[in-house]
């Protein structure tokens, strides 16, 4: 296999005809073939290895290609070459549109410990043995935990009976701003992975022509929420940063992690320490890394000059922080739905009862009773608070 592609390689190098004639009967030699002789007096497995001085020739230096074509008919060496050393061609292609249009691939560069490559070998290897198999493993493993931590823990409940006095935790605003980025969410998340593994997992499944209309479908998807979840996100940080901010007593709750293990919750304000961390590390930083690659893959980021290296750049860092970002939203979404009893109907409904606000963010209840922070409550609730001598709030 090893010498028919080297054979194949040379044919399209070369474009001789005299090529055609030797690949197949070279590619079914059992015994190692021959170098590769790309000019007279100069033999080589590798046509990029041919150096100038090495010609049989002693003005080869000096020829011009037109002049070499007639001393060494056939040799292309000194043009892919300059192929492989980024050399610019002629492109119709506006330069301000494709900076890069005359450039037929990146340069060859040595690394160290490493065979002769371009940069976009390397980002595909890197793409294909170390995003793709990693971070594959990695959304496995905190799946998998989940599912462990579900089975053998459970869902947190409250504990007791509801006392039908329900508490306002958010505002019709807040959570259309949370669903309106849930929905945008979702769908590239959805749509991102199987762009990234659907070829492993599903095409095998159901065949290329589905495959590829459904990957088609979803791309366009992709490209649509993209806009929607920027802004959502924006909105999002704005709307939740000030009570995401550290307070005392998070430093606590992250030491004790958040009282799970020991049967109750520690005290935390309207948000707890870990959400805190999900807000400022899955929300603001990551979320904010992947709107900004997002947009230098679209080429909508003002002041850059998009060329192939930007665009390999951006898409490592728009895949980490996907797959950091979706480990962060999965355990979110768990605790918010399936692993805290009465979380969702907070998001869904607004309002969550006194005692669940209680066990759960009990600062934030206190700030409430004490009138530091005006919610609305339910008619019971009001009449249960005066009849306590306590303040109203509506």
């Amino acid at each position: 296999m090893k010498n028919a592609l080297t054979f194949v390689c040379a044919l399209m190098l070369s474009g001789g005809s005299a090529w055609a004639q030797t690949a197949s009967a070279a590619a079914a030699q059992p015994t190692p073939a021959a170098p590769v002789v790309v000019a007279p007096g100069i033999q080589s497995q590798n046509i990029m290895d041919v150096k100038p001085e090495a010609s049989a020739d002693p003005a080869y230096a000096s020829q011009t290609n037109g002049q070499r074509a007639q001393v060494q008919p056939g040799n292309n060496a000194p043009m892919w070459r300059q192929v492989g050393s980024g050399v610019a061609g002629y492109s119709s292609l506006p330069v301000t549109q494709a900076p890069e249009a005359g450039v037929l691939i990146q340069p060859f560069v040595q690394y160290p410990g490493s065979r002769l490559t371009n940069a976009g070998e390397a980002w595909r290897q890197v793409r294909n043995n170390w995003l793709i198999p990693y971070g594959g493993s990695l959304l496995l493993i905190v799946l998998g935990a989940i599912v462990l931590f579900h089975v053998k823990v459970g869902p947190i409940k409250v504990k007791g009976e509801l006392t039908g006095r329900m508490i306002e935790r958010f505002s019709a605003f807040e959570r259309s701003a949370h669903w309106a980025n849930v929905a945008a969410f979702l769908t590239l998340a959805v749509s991102g992975l199987l762009m990234a593994f659907g070829k492993f997992f599903l095409l095998p499944i159901i065949g290329t022509t589905l495959f590829g209309w459904l990957a088609y479908v979803l791309k366009n998807a992709h490209n649509f929420a993209g806009p929607l979840f920027a802004v959502s996100l924006l909105v999002v940080i704005v709307t939740f940063m000030r009570d995401n901010l550290p307070a005392k007593g998070d430093l606590n709750w992250l030491l004790k992690g958040g009282g799970v293990f020991a049967g109750h919750e520690i005290d935390s304000g309207r948000y707890n320490a870990g959400e805190k961390v999900v807000f400022w590390g899955g929300v603001f930083v990551l979320g904010l890394t992947v709107v900004v690659s997002g947009l230098v893959m679209d080429k909508l980021l003002p002041g850059l000059t998009y060329e192939r290296s930007t665009m390999q750049i951006a898409h490592m860092v728009h895949s980490v922080s996907n797959l950091l970002m979706l480990v962060m939203m999965m355990g979110h979404i768990y605790l918010g739905t399936l692993g805290t009893k009465g979380a969702l109907d907070g998001m869904r409904t607004g309002f969550v009862d006194e005692i669940w606000a209680e066990q759960h963010h009990k600062l934030w209840l206190d700030d409430i009773k004490s009138g530091k922070i005006a919610a609305q409550r339910t008619p019971s609730a009001k009449l249960a608070n005066a009849a306590a001598g306590q303040p109203v709030q509506v």
